[in-house]
Formats: structure tokens, sequence, C-alpha cells
């Protein structure tokens, strides 16, 4: 095989053994648009709800008058603005980011439980954000800190798994749950040490999830750091298509396995720390939209990965609008996901019958 056709005819095999079945190619495409298209009306509808709510002609209206350049008219239009608006574009990005690292991970190890926290991020920027509330009480250091520790767990599990001379999957999955065990224990630490009247609920209640002090300048890093590695992965999209036939096959393939991994495992780990980094320790958005991604479009990740992206901004965003309206008290958003996400796996590994499926 020539140099110059060994891409086509890795894009051709990767293609090829992961068609998705059931259903006309018309149908499969109008639900692919349908699922991209999912969090925009979403977003029209809880940018209304609320303690004040807000028809959506009244929302559109307000949003487009913003665009137009024109100042807030109304108290409407400075709660939409400057108070729901930044907050949910933060769960819409967050939920993309979980959900497209989880969907990566789980592409190219081969493995339906892994997530975002495999190599132990969300532990490390757990432990990064605890420690800095204990320290200073500042939300804004702590954000910094999650983000700092969530990536040292990252080079702390690769430097682990490379210590034994190998970057083996097993082994690098492995020294991620030793380094995410380490952290939690360190956070345990932490909130043994911390005031029970004032800084361990702050703790507490970061470590459950909250996008509550989120405003406009949270987004500007976390907005950059998931369009380009949401696009990076997009454009990796077939490599992780041959990563997810097995090692062998990918070098037969003319793909550098091991490099290939790092790179994807990277840019997954980024997301996953900003996110965290931002809205705390959310969990099973990255496990579970990627089953229901499989389940909807198939395991091709060239239609899975843009449709875990959408499915993960959707459900996030409705699991926020739930924390702020449901109940009286703002409720932490990784109490819903639990609630939520557990149930809903149960459903779609049922609805699977073996579980996981390749090809």
């Amino acid at each position: 095989m020539t140099s110059a056709s060994r891409p086509r005819m890795q894009r051709r095999c990767a293609s090829s053994v992961v068609t998705p079945s059931g259903g006309g190619q018309r149908e499969r495409g109008l639900r692919f648009w349908c699922l991209l298209a999912l969090p925009i009306p979403l977003a029209v509808l809880a940018l209304g709800l609320g303690r004040y709510e807000i028809s959506p002609s009244a929302v559109l209206q307000i949003i487009g008058r913003a665009l137009a350049g024109q100042p807030p008219r109304s108290a409407a239009d400075t709660l939409v603005l400057s108070v729901r608006l930044p907050r949910i574009l933060a769960a819409l990005l967050i939920g993309a980011s979980l959900s497209g690292s989880g969907t990566a991970f789980q592409g190219i190890f081969k493995n339906p439980l892994v997530d975002s926290n495999l190599l132990g991020v969300t532990s490390g920027a757990g432990f990064g954000a605890a420690l800095a509330l204990l320290l200073t009480g500042n939300t804004w250091l702590a954000s910094v800190s999650a983000f700092a520790f969530g990536m040292l767990a990252v080079l702390l599990s690769f430097s682990a798994a490379r210590a034994g001379g190998s970057s083996h999957a097993l082994m690098l999955t492995l020294s991620g749950i030793l380094v995410g065990s380490f952290f939690t224990a360190l956070t345990s630490l932490i909130k043994t040490l911390a005031d029970p009247l004032d800084t361990l609920p702050a703790i507490t209640f970061w470590l459950l999830g909250s996008l509550t002090n989120v405003t406009w300048r949270s987004l500007p890093a976390l907005a950059v750091v998931t369009v380009v590695a949401c696009g990076a992965l997009t454009l990796l999209r077939w490599q992780i298509n041959i990563l997810s036939l097995g090692d062998h096959e990918a070098i037969a393939l003319g793909v550098d396995a091991r490099r290939m991994k790092i790179l994807i495992t990277g840019l997954a780990s980024l997301m996953t720390a900003v996110a965290v980094a931002t809205g705390g320790l959310i969990g099973w958005v990255g496990l579970v939209m990627p089953h229901a991604g499989r389940l909807l479009v198939g395991p091709d990740h060239k239609r899975l990965l843009p449709v875990s992206f959408s499915l993960g901004a959707a459900f996030l965003l409705v699991i926020d609008t739930l924390s702020r309206t449901a109940l009286a008290a703002e409720v932490p958003l990784g109490v819903f996901t639990g609630i939520i996400g557990v149930p809903a796996l149960f459903w779609l590994l049922r609805r699977r019958k073996a579980g996981w499926e390749w090809n």
C-alpha cells in the first residue's frame, strides 16, 4: 500500500466497520441534524424559566435587541442577559465537554465503563478546589487551583504508567484509578480540617457541582478550550474509529496508536479539567451520554462525537434548569445527574441488550 493511498484506505475501513444499522439513510440524516439542533430550543425555554418566568417569544425579542446592540430596557432584559444567559452557556459548554471526552475515552480504550474521570482529573480538580477554599475562601482561586491540580493528576497518571516501562491502556487506566483515589483521600483530609460552620459547606457544595457563581468572566477560557478541543476531536474522529478496532489493527492501517492515544487523551483531559474548574464535580454526563449517542446514531464517531457533544449540552442544561427551579433552594447538579443518570444508564443498557457493541 502506498503512502498516498493509506489515508483513504484508513477512512474507508474505519467507516465500513462502524456503519450504524436500522432505518434508512434519509431517516438517519434527519435524526442526526435534529439531535445537533436539540440544545437550541432547550436554551430558549431555559432562559425563560425560573422564579420570574418569561415567555419564549419575549426571550427571543430580548436576545434580538441585544444582538442589534440595544441596551437593556427592563429588569427582564437584565435577568436574561446578565444572569441566566452566561449560566446557560456554561451548562452547554460543560455538558459538551464532559460528554465528548467520555465518548473519546470509551472509544480509544474500548471500555464502556470509563468516562471523563479516567485519569483522575476530576478527583485532582476536586482536591485543588477544596485546598483553595480552605486556604483562601476565594471561588475564583478555587477554579484556577482545580484546573491546575486536574492537569497535574493527568501528568501523574501518565508518569506512573510509563514508570513501569509500559504505556498499555490497562496500565494507564490503573494509574488513573490510583491517582484519583489518592486525590480523593487528600480531599477527605481537607474536609476534615475545614471549619464545619463556614468552609466545609462551601467545599461540599462545590464538590457536588454548581453553576451558581458563573458570570460572563467565567466563560472565555471555558469557551476557547471547549471549542478548540471539540474541534480537534472531531477532526480526529476517524482515528478514534480505527483505535476502537484495537492497537494491532490501528498499526496495520498506518496509525501510530501510542501517540494518537496520548493526543486524544490529552485533549479529553483538558476539556474535563476546564469543565470541572468552572462547574465543580458533575458526574454521569461523560458516562451516560455516549451510550445514548450510540443507541441513536451508532458507534461511528463521525456522527457519534457531534451527537455526544449535543446530547451532553442538552442534558446538563436540563439538569441545571431543574436544579434552580425544582425546589425553593438550589440543588447541586451532582444530585440530579446521579438521580437521573443511573436509571437512564440501566435503561440504555437494557435497550442494547448486549450492553456494548463496536460494529
